[in-house]
C-alpha cells in the first residue's frame, strides 16, 4: 500500500504541472504570420483624411487653369477691320509720343493722340466764321476751308466737308459713330454724321475739336 500510495502523489504532482488543454487552445489555434503582422496598438495610424482643395485642385480650378493655359496658344488673333478701327494706320508725319508731348500743350496731346473730347460750347472755334483755312493743330495740314463750316447748334465747329485727301474716316468698334482723324498725323479730330436733315450741301456734320484746329485767316 505505501508504494501504490507514492506513485498516485508523484502522478498527480506530475499532471499539475502541465497547463490544462483550455488554457493552450486560443494561442495555438492563432498563426504565427498573424502574431508578427499585426500591428501594435501604439504604432497603429489613423485613416488619412481628403485633400482640401488648397492642396488637390477642384475641378473647376483644373478647369480654368487648362483654359489658362491654352489662352496664348488658342486666342485667334483679332481681324485686320478690329485693329483698323481702333488704330489707323500713321500717314506720312510720324513721331513718337515723347516728341508729341513736347511740340502740343496738354490739352492738345489729349485729344489728338489720346481722342479726348472738349466740352461742347468752350471751344475757341465754335462761334467763329471768319474766313480762311482750318489747319491741324499738330502738323499743320490743312483741313477744312472756312466757306464749308456752319452752325450746327451741337456745341462744336461743325464743317459738311473737308479738302480733298485730308480726313481720315474709321469707324468706331462699336459701329454707332465714325472717328474723323487727320490723314497725314493721325491726330484726333472728332466724329462724322450723316443724314442728320441739315441743309447742307453733303447731308453731314463733320463735329470736330477746337483744340484739333489752327486757324489761318485769308
Amino acid at each position: 500500500m505505501g508504494v501504490q500510495r507514492l506513485l498516485r502523489l508523484r502522478m498527480a504532482s506530475h499532471s499539475c504541472s502541465r497547463p490544462p488543454a483550455a488554457a493552450l487552445a486560443p494561442r495555438a489555434a492563432r498563426p504565427l504570420s498573424s502574431l508578427l503582422l499585426a500591428p501594435s496598438p501604439s504604432t497603429a495610424r489613423p485613416p488619412s483624411a481628403p485633400l482640401s482643395c488648397a492642396a488637390r485642385p477642384c475641378r473647376g480650378h483644373a478647369h480654368a487653369a487648362a483654359s489658362a493655359s491654352r489662352g496664348a496658344a488658342g486666342r485667334r488673333p483679332p481681324s485686320v477691320a478690329a485693329m483698323s478701327s481702333s488704330t489707323p494706320p500713321p500717314g506720312p508725319v510720324q513721331k513718337s509720343e515723347e516728341e508729341w508731348q513736347a511740340i502740343l500743350t496738354p490739352e492738345q496731346f489729349n485729344i489728338l493722340r489720346r481722342k479726348g473730347t472738349e466740352y461742347p460750347g468752350t471751344g475757341e472755334y465754335d462761334k467763329f466764321f471768319e474766313e480762311g483755312i482750318y489747319k491741324c493743330a499738330g502738323c499743320g495740314t490743312p483741313l477744312y476751308k472756312s466757306s464749308t463750316k456752319f452752325n450746327s447748334g451741337c456745341g462744336w465747329p461743325a464743317f459738311y466737308e473737308g479738302l480733298p485727301g485730308a480726313i481720315k474716316q474709321t469707324p468706331d468698334p462699336d459701329g454707332r459713330r465714325t472717328e474723323i482723324t487727320c490723314t497725314a498725323c493721325g491726330g484726333h479730330l472728332g466724329h462724322i454724321f450723316k443724314g442728320e436733315g441739315f441743309k447742307t450741301p453733303t447731308n453731314e456734320r463733320h463735329c470736330v475739336n477746337s483744340i484739333s484746329l489752327k486757324f489761318t485767316p485769308s
